[in-house]
């Protein structure tokens, strides 16, 4: 072959190769725009009554209006299911257990841990106990979401990478979407932290365990009652590590992997003003649910408008977030009220420990006698692998999902595998008009327990827990395993409205939540602690709520992304303190660069990395000794949080007693300086050292599509959002941390939507050739509030009733 003809054949081959490598591009081109939702146009589906406007502002917020709510809902199923039909058939999958039938065996673990629930015959049942027009609701929805599923020219393209087939929507999926909140928000359906509370109890004496799970009272921030007393240190009497064995710390620490004193919990902050403070003379709610972030966001903005005679001028107009999977407007303003949540971290779970009988493990004791174990055998199906089945055991009180330290069975008692639990009563705000209505309809609804936050248009502003599955408890302790064969014991029925908690109107016109204890005595013996948070999030909403006499939107949009480290402050001041004579260079540049105390956790800041990690380095050398006790009988142990042992370490380094100091250090100095030291050591080694290490570094954005780390690496980062570095973190009303985050800041103030404040990460569609795809990012990274109601239309879609 001569050289001519080599240059020829290697010129054609090229050729075939662009032509071959545009070919394919233009086929996933094709494919993708072919799964976009319908934008414009006249659409003629079965299921509608009249006809339906669908339009669309450049960000993508659906505006619908139709003559009933039933043809809104059937619209909004529509639009759901052209635009979001990927992220609800995962979250109904991740609830019942199927994820596995569509990803293949990745997936398996996370099915096993929810097919024990059974959430989907759960879901069954509480379809079949729903009113008829709660059943009527779910239909129509269903039917708008498989309308608009079938309306696609493709199916989602997520399917095309997965070689799947989209299954319909039934109208139990629904409330599966509400099961996998409940899990979400309900320690993933396995009460862990009474499982590592236990394991403590199990090791350490009671005072002791007492002591280092104690509430801190420098940082609670309650809407009634005291704060919790000070923690009291155990005496050397009771427990003294001098008198322990000889290993070394840096032995212990080798083999005890303690966990990051900050591990992310979903939670978020609410609060609200009164009308006498408000410029509008309306009262104001703010809500930020913190929630994993992901590529589209959870939530869906939504304005829906139909007739409605309850309504001030007929026509009722709602606005803020549906949760796509369900056909309710979830938080937002209906012009005479404006409402949100937060949630609340009560006691929504029990261990119950089951006497299996000697004779016959297939029965159990109950006040009565026996009761046999109902066996159930769950296939999974896993895609590309052969099926596997999981044998549940169930008992009256829930599935038997772990062991006691002592090696008994243990059921799970929770509200989420309660058919009751699940139901659409929350969409009847749409038509309440007051404070107190809204108060009253709140115990009734089928969710996981929240904080609920409410503010109307008269100026009243109130809170109370909304969901309708409160527990009444008698002869046992909740916060550890009991018995509940024995009679009296165990769960006896549900709280009635009026053993509710509730606050209308408080004297100072300020109402804040997140996640923090918010009520005491008899109120906080109901609610029970299912872990909540420390409080300073909520103590710097309530500081800042007071730091004002006059509250706007974005006034409260400052309060949300407030990131000042008031929390880590002291922390600065020790670790100033412990550096002060020190002669090590290293130790010495350390205390340099966290001298000028910026006070806030922004991208940029070097103080603020620095102190963050003496923190975490302090807690793991001060618990070391007791981790090491309890990881050596229990290898799973982790310490129970949100930051639960706040309070006993920082008490500990302020009163030093010698008796609870690892053995390892001569002094509680010393221990304090190898903290420092650690964080000089570590964060000095990588490139540009100490001075380099900013906090944006390691706190960046991390908000991804649930497909992209399965894509080439290119692909991967178009699909997800850009990775900016944030302010914030966990311990201050702006919280940020890679993936975690405000999936939504809502600012409104009722009949005054027109001022409102509405960013949301991710966008609207998951389609990545939408325009709409991570439309209204920006803002939310930026804090720029993004306008409430919708811009001018951009696109105009009419559902139209197909004739029959």
């Amino acid at each position: 072959m001569t050289t001519t003809s080599r240059f020829r054949w290697l010129r054609t081959l090229l050729a075939l190769l662009f032509i071959a490598a545009a070919g394919l591009f233009v086929t996933g081109w094709w494919l993708i725009a072919g799964s976009r939702a319908q934008l414009e146009g006249r659409q003629q589906v079965i299921g509608l009554q009249h006809a339906v406007n669908v339009t669309r502002d450049a960000l993508g917020t659906v505006t619908i209006t139709g003559q009933s709510r039933d043809d809104v809902a059937y619209a909004l199923g529509y639009v759901h299911g052209q635009e979001r039909f990927f992220p609800m058939d995962l979250m109904r999958r991740v609830a019942a257990g199927e994820l596995s039938e569509l990803v293949g065996p990745a997936a398996l673990d996370t099915d096993l841990n929810h097919r024990r629930h059974r959430l989907r015959a759960v879901v069954q049942a509480a379809y079949t106990a729903l009113t008829p027009d709660q059943k009527h609701m779910l239909d129509i929805y269903r039917d708008g979401v498989n309308a608009g599923l079938s309306n696609l020219r493709e199916k989602p393209w997520e399917y095309l990478l997965l070689k799947a087939k989209p299954q319909p929507w039934r109208s139990e999926d629904s409330l599966l979407v509400i099961a996998a909140m409940y899990l979400d928000l309900n320690d993933d359906g396995r009460d862990t932290r009474e499982q590592h509370i236990a394991q403590m109890r199990a090791v350490l004496p009671e005072p002791l365990v007492d002591f280092l799970i104690s509430p801190d009272p420098n940082w609670e921030a309650p809407l009634q009652g005291v704060v919790s007393p000070s923690p009291v240190i155990p005496g050397a009497d009771v427990f003294d590590l001098r008198q322990s064995g000889s290993q070394t710390a840096s032995a212990r620490l080798a083999e005890t992997a303690i966990s990051p004193v900050d591990r992310f919990y979903p939670g978020s902050n609410s609060f609200a003003v009164a009308g006498n403070i408000s410029r509008s003379g309306s009262a104001m709610l703010a809500n930020d649910m913190h929630l994993g972030l992901r590529v589209p966001d959870i939530w869906f903005r939504a304005r829906l408008r139909y007739p409605d005679p309850a309504a001030p001028n007929g026509q009722r107009d709602v606005v803020g977030v549906t949760l796509p999977g369900t056909p309710a407007l979830v938080v937002g303003s209906n012009g005479q009220i404006a409402w949100g949540f937060t949630n609340s971290y009560g006691d929504w779970m029990d261990w119950v420990r089951i006497q299996r009988d000697p004779h016959d493990p297939g029965r159990y004791k109950v006040p009565e006698g026996w009761a046999t174990i109902e066996a159930h055998d769950e296939v999974i199906a896993i895609k590309g692998a052969a099926p596997h089945t999981l044998h549940v055991e169930d008992t009256r009180w829930g599935p038997i999902l772990a062991k006691d330290t002592d090696g008994t069975p243990l059921a799970l008692a929770w509200i989420g595998d309660q058919p009751r639990a699940y139901n659409l009563t929350l969409m009847q705000l749409e038509h309440t008009s007051s404070v107190s209505a809204a108060l009253d309809l709140a115990p009734t609804f089928g969710m996981p327990p929240q904080n609920f936050l409410v503010a109307d248009s008269a100026g009243h502003i109130g809170w109370t827990i909304a969901g309708n599955s409160i527990p009444l408890r008698t002869g046992f302790d909740p916060q550890r395993p009991a018995d509940w064969s024995q009679p009296n014991t165990g769960w006896t029925g549900w709280a009635a409205l009026s053993q509710y908690p509730r606050i209308i109107d408080p004297a100072d016109g300020r109402l804040w939540t997140a996640n923090n204890r918010t009520v005491g005595g008899d109120a906080f013996a109901l609610l029970g602690n299912g872990g909540q948070d420390i409080g300073a999030r909520a103590q710097q909403i309530r500081d800042d709520l007071h730091a004002r006499a006059d509250f706007g939107p974005a006034n409260l949009l400052d309060i949300q992304l407030d990131d000042h480290a008031l929390f880590l402050s002291r922390w600065q001041q020790l670790l100033q303190a412990t550096l002060a004579n020190t002669q090590d260079p290293a130790l010495g540049q350390l205390r340099q660069l966290t001298a000028a105390w910026r006070n806030e956790a922004a991208p940029d800041s070097v103080d603020y990395r620095l102190v963050h990690a003496f923190r975490d380095e302090v807690h793991q050398l001060v618990l070391a000794p007791f981790t090491t006790r309890i990881r050596q009988r229990f290898p799973d142990f982790e310490w129970p949080g949100p930051g639960n042992q706040e309070a006993a370490v920082w008490m500990l380094i302020q009163q030093q007693p010698a008796h609870l100091l690892d053995p390892a250090y001569r002094d509680w100095h010393a221990l304090l300086v190898q903290a420092a030291r650690n964080v000089a050591g570590t964060l000095g080694k990588e490139p540009g050292g100490l001075a380099a290490r900013t906090w944006g570094e390691i706190n960046h954005a991390g908000i991804r599509h649930p497909l992209s780390r399965a894509l080439p690496g290119f692909i991967g980062r178009w699909l997800d959002m850009p990775e900016d570095e944030l302010p914030g973190d966990h311990n201050m009303p702006r919280v940020a941390r890679p993936g975690v985050g405000a999936s939504e800041r809502l600012d409104v103030s009722p009949s005054h939507e027109d001022k409102g404040i509405l960013e949301m990460p991710g966008g609207q569609s998951d389609n990545p050739l939408s325009p709409f795809y991570g439309a209204g990012h920006e803002d939310w990274v930026h804090g720029r509030p993004t306008p409430l109601l919708p811009g001018a239309t951009k696109y105009t879609l009419v559902l139209e009733p197909s004739p029959r």
